[in-house]
């Protein structure tokens, strides 16, 4: 796709990324089969090809109007678009730059603005959303329903293992997660520990930077990526094997500092050294494997289990399947799960600002995952978790729980 840039954007680093992303896209329409809002919606604005037209015309200098704002924020960025490209487009960049420049150019109300800048800051405070979410479960019968089903029930983390062993990986301690479900790190803190290497957490790391940087807050998204860059490094530099994001949406932008730090010179070294490092579990536990496998107890029973692919896995991280492999390796009966490439609609904080979507996905998804009445459901992201849970009466654990529950010692 042929693009002329306009005067404000041809000679940015922004813009010469998205002229090499546009260039390559061939119109060939495959990515709109795969688009969940294009099926949803049948509009082929609400698709990848028509979303990067309009993204085209922006960046050429052309009108930019709260239609094509709308567009772009209906994107579950959700990238099962760049899984079926034939070409290689990075779709899920080129929207994250058209979504800073339509916000740049088309003012958004003060009441979204507010709501907007609530939804960051009330996320990304580790001790104001713990509070939040401890206050929710004590008045949980007071609340609205579809409030009340968005709270996990809470499970025990259960003891982190001290550091002892000379291997040591650290781990992302993000900001909703360990509030919202704790048992997640520590599960992987104990499985990493049977086989000889300790998870460290070190203090000082906190949001990956995912949530500012989809809603279009660059600087923050920055200045978190940075400090997280800043506590890893000690570890780094005294020889930690690898960085462990346990929420595969984070992981995805971790993978990602390299990049978006590349213009940052007191940082675009070290970003490409975390990126290299940062692993999603399903990884660790694959290179791990010939160690993890005789700690597996075979006996207790074949549960049924649907597991939930995130997009940020399967599309993002490129590790379809690999999950399912391990699960099946532990004795479990995984159930099909039809349409398994498309979004649950949680996407971040898509669900918030998108709600009547994201449940059509949702209820979609759940229809899908229940159809072989699973036992429990798995996935391995917390918004997935989060989400789906809240529509469903079956558990729906993060994977590596499921792992340790198998390990020979657990009861």
């Amino acid at each position: 796709m042929e693009a002329h840039l306009a005067d404000f954007i041809k000679d940015t680093a922004e813009g010469r990324e998205a002229e090499a992303i546009l260039r390559t896209c061939v119109h060939c329409g495959f990515c709109t089969a795969t688009c969940p809002t294009y099926q949803l919606l049948g509009d082929e604005l609400d698709g990848p090809r028509g979303r990067i037209y309009l993204m085209k015309q922006m960046l050429e200098g052309q009108p930019v109007t709260a239609r094509t704002q709308l567009h772009l924020d209906r994107c579950l960025t959700c990238r099962a678009c760049e899984t079926a490209c034939p070409s290689g487009v990075r779709y899920g960049r080129l929207v994250d730059i058209g979504r800073h420049l339509v916000e740049a150019q088309v003012p958004r109300s003060r009441s979204e603005r507010a709501r907007r800048w609530l939804l960051r800051k009330s996320l990304l405070s580790r001790p104001l959303f713990a509070l939040g979410v401890m206050a929710g479960r004590l008045a949980r019968p007071l609340l609205p329903a579809e409030l009340a089903s968005k709270l996990p029930d809470a499970h025990r983390a259960g003891k982190w293992p001290s550091p002892r062993h000379t291997r040591r990986m650290l781990v992302l301690y993000g900001c909703v997660q360990p509030a919202l479900a704790p048992s997640i790190d520590a599960a992987m803190a104990r499985v990493l520990d049977r086989v000889g290497i300790s998870l460290v957490r070190p203090p000082g790391s906190g949001c990956c930077g995912a949530l500012s940087h989809h809603l279009a807050a660059a600087d923050e998204a920055r200045r978190l990526m940075r400090a997280n860059i800043d506590a890893w490094w000690p570890e780094v530099e005294r020889g930690a094997e690898a960085i462990v994001v346990t929420a595969s949406g984070c992981g995805v932008l971790v993978k990602e500092y390299g990049d978006l730090l590349r213009e940052d010179p007191a940082y675009a070294e070290r970003a490409r050294r975390i990126a290299a490092l940062a692993r999603d579990p399903v990884e660790i536990i694959a290179a791990e494997w010939k160690r993890i496998a005789p700690l597996v107890a075979m006996d207790r029973g074949a549960q049924r289990v649907a597991f939930q692919s995130p997009c940020t896995l399967q599309h993002g991280l490129k590790l379809a399947g690999k999950v399912e492999e391990i699960l099946q390796a532990l004795g479990l009966d995984l159930t099909a799960v039809a349409d398994a490439h498309l979004c649950c609609g949680s996407a971040g904080t898509y669900s918030i600002l998108q709600p009547v979507l994201s449940q059509q996905l949702r209820a979609n998804k759940l229809v899908a995952l229940e159809a072989g009445r699973p036992e429990v459901i798995a996935t391995a992201n917390i918004g997935c978790l989060v989400h789906l849970g809240a529509g469903t009466q079956r558990p729906v654990r993060h994977w590596i729980e499921l792992l340790e529950g198998r390990l020979i010692g657990r009861v």
